[in-house]
């Protein structure tokens, strides 16, 4: 019962809208335009995210510090709360009236209203994700192996680059396509920091409100069938060598 509950409405919407969304794809410019910018601005915010949360990432992984249990907390703290209200935690932090926001403007880099705010709200809401599993794949990873490493003559970060990074590779690639995803399919945080341009969760919702069900549905129902290809890439990432699973 519960596995009908959670696939039935999905299938639904596929079945129902699925053919007139793709058909829709050649003939609505404002559709691709809006899902170019979707993937393109998850994409931004997934590079970030891995080349910012890798480090912290494997820092946790590794090392016992004081205040650790804080970080942690903090950085789980955006999968806690309602994701309007972390859209508004932002405009309150990036807004054009505020210290940090009206210095970006001054250099002529706007969050409100922009393809950066769009990027922020996701980066926000989807890089836990990747550090929470980033770490649990660098955990994985036996110390052990790095201190042989060291101790053949590889500094820190050679050991990193030549033992932990490729045996974490499989993890990390993982969490990234979780973050990558959770970034495509993010509305709250973006509706309030950045209306337009639209992402097609917020073109979704503007047709509803805008015109009826039969307007939006076309559009929710493309961003159910690509929601089908970062699955696709978790499953072929499911089992590590030998068939051990990894997720």
């Amino acid at each position: 019962m519960l596995l009908l509950f959670l696939a039935a409405p999905v299938a639904e919407l596929i079945f129902t809208g699925g053919a007139g969304g793709l058909a829709r794809l050649g003939r609505d410019a404002e559709l691709r335009q809006s899902l170019t910018l979707t993937a393109l601005t998850a994409t931004i915010a997934t590079v970030i995210g891995v080349t910012c949360g890798t480090p912290i990432a494997y820092l946790l992984s590794r090392s016992a510090f004081r205040g650790r249990a804080v970080v942690s907390a903090l950085l789980d703290l955006p999968l806690l709360i309602p994701h309007p209200v972390a859209g508004i935690a932002l405009l309150l932090a990036f807004g054009r009236d505020t210290a940090v926001g009206s210095a970006l403007l001054s250099v002529g880099l706007r969050v409100v209203g922009s393809p950066v705010g769009i990027v922020s709200a996701m980066l926000f809401v989807s890089v836990p994700l990747y550090i929470s599993g980033a770490r649990e794949a660098f955990a994985r990873v036996d110390p052990r192996y790095e201190a042989v490493a060291r101790t053949l003559g590889d500094d820190a970060w050679r050991a990193f680059r030549r033992v932990t990074l490729p045996l974490a590779r499989r993890g990390m690639i993982a969490s990234s396509v979780v973050m990558w995803a959770r970034a495509v399919s993010e509305f709250g945080a973006i509706v309030i920091l950045t209306y337009n341009p639209k992402v097609v969760s917020v073109l979704s919702y503007d047709r509803f409100v805008t015109y009826n069900l039969a307007e939006a549905l076309p559009v929710a129902a493309v961003m159910a069938i690509l929601a089908l290809l970062p699955l696709t890439v978790l499953r072929a990432l499911r089992h590590e060598r030998g068939g051990t699973a990894l997720l």
